[in-house]
């Protein structure tokens, strides 16, 4: 069900892209402090933005999960197989 939700989402904004591009294709200049772009479509620009931004939340994402986990749960004792340690310890 999240994955036909994402989908949705995403051929949305590709459908809304696409129309807007279509209908503004005046070419807008980006600026930042003293920089500036050459000039680019309007939906040249927003397909960019999505973009990036979607590719930075998703490291973002996968990077906030591995701080969030403690070392503890990375390195856990069951994982690694040591089980046979831990039954022998509690049978005295």
């Amino acid at each position: 069900m999240l994955n036909l939700l994402l989908s949705s989402l995403l051929s949305f904004w590709i459908a809304t892209i696409a129309i807007l591009s279509v209908q503004n294709a005046t070419p807008v200049t980006l600026r930042f402090f003293s920089l500036q772009s050459v000039q680019l479509p309007a939906g040249l620009v927003l397909a960019f933005s999505t973009g990036i931004g979607a590719i930075s939340m998703a490291a973002l994402q996968v990077i906030w999960e591995v701080t969030q986990s403690s070392p503890d749960e990375l390195l856990d004792d069951e994982d690694l197989g040591n089980d046979e340690e831990k039954d022998s310890a509690e049978d005295w």
